[in-house]
């Protein structure tokens, strides 16, 4: 470190960041702080013009193979401020010489918070309530109107067990619901917390009156098809906070229209932010755009631990969250 206690070798911070976020960048690297969300260009065309050591990306840093074949000598770290670097391609970055990291751990509350928000909305016709009262109301509804599913004793098949699906189950015990879900591999017993596993995704489907997804998308391809959204039952609930690579998007709208599925609950799409609009038209969908981390702590908190990875690399030590 240098006597003012600034850590040398120069980052860019090539997102739009959060406020507590961009202090710290300054006070700790006397880094330079974009005013918007940079292209990979912009980007690594400023790390090559300053001789810098470090980039903070977020989604629109998309690093490709080409892009990592000519990175700018200077750059050691690529630090990513999300749990997911599939925007870009991190083995070729790596291949290169050049460290990339990820920050997981600090948004999986917040994740799993939103997930159920969804659920809940999805379940009791949030969208449609709050049309209503948008509109004005002044029409009184009888005893068999508007009815929507009852959240608690249902039960939730979760795919992708890891910390966010864990989240998910934990909050839907709580709701005294019961808990299947689909992994890789089985959970331990006591990670498990009485959770019923399937090897077998269709053998699970069958059984859930909801389904939530909590997996990446790059790995899995297009898991909910027209034939995955058949074998659930019907009147089902369908929630997505994972990726939106992982659906069928044409065979959920069918699903949702022909009353297969009682009603969705959606934050990932295949396209962002020109997402399907025949989504927005469906009454019994409830949409939020790709906010699942979007909380002041959980956003300082991702900031933050990209800088931590920038910190460690540039001072000689190992990153603290490689890919």
């Amino acid at each position: 470190m240098r006597g003012d206690g600034v850590i040398p070798g120069g980052v860019l911070v090539a997102r739009r960041v959060t406020e507590a976020v961009a202090e710290r960048a300054r006070q700790r690297f006397g880094a330079i702080i974009t005013d918007h969300d940079m292209t990979a260009d912009e980007a690594l065309g400023i790390v090559a013009e300053k001789g810098l050591a470090a980039v903070v990306t977020g989604g629109k840093v998309r690093i490709t193979a080409a892009h990592a074949a000519k990175l700018p000598p200077s750059l050691r770290i690529v630090a990513n401020t999300s749990v997911g670097h599939d925007h870009m391609d991190s083995e070729a970055v790596k291949a290169a010489g050049v460290v990339v990291t990820n920050t997981p751990d600090v948004l999986t509350d917040c994740t799993a918070d939103l997930a159920f928000m969804l659920l809940l909305n999805a379940c009791r016709r949030g969208h449609e309530y709050e049309a209503i009262m948008r509109a004005g109301w002044r029409k009184g509804y009888g005893f068999p109107d508007n009815l929507g599913l009852q959240v608690s004793g249902k039960t939730l098949g979760i795919v992708g067990m890891g910390r966010i699906g864990q989240a998910m189950a934990q909050r839907a015990r709580g709701f005294g619901m019961t808990v299947l879900y689909h992994n890789r591999r089985r959970l331990p017993a006591e990670q498990e917390a009485g959770a019923e596993y399937f090897a077998d995704l269709n053998e699970m489907l069958p059984r859930c009156d909801i389904l939530s997804l909590h997996l990446p998308g790059g790995e899995a391809g297009t898991l909910m098809t027209a034939e995955a959204f058949a074998r659930l039952p019907r009147g089902a609930v369908f929630v997505n906070t994972a990726r939106g690579s992982l659906v069928d998007e044409d065979a959920l709208i069918e699903a949702l229209k022909s009353g297969q599925l009682f009603a969705a609950g959606l934050d990932v799409f295949r396209r962002e932010p020109d997402f399907d609009l025949r989504f927005a038209e469906l009454p019994n969908v409830f949409l939020t755009p790709h906010v699942a981390s979007a909380t002041v702590e959980t956003r300082n908190a991702m900031g933050f631990k990209a800088l931590d990875n920038v910190a460690a690399v540039l001072s000689g030590k190992p990153p603290i969250d490689p890919v």
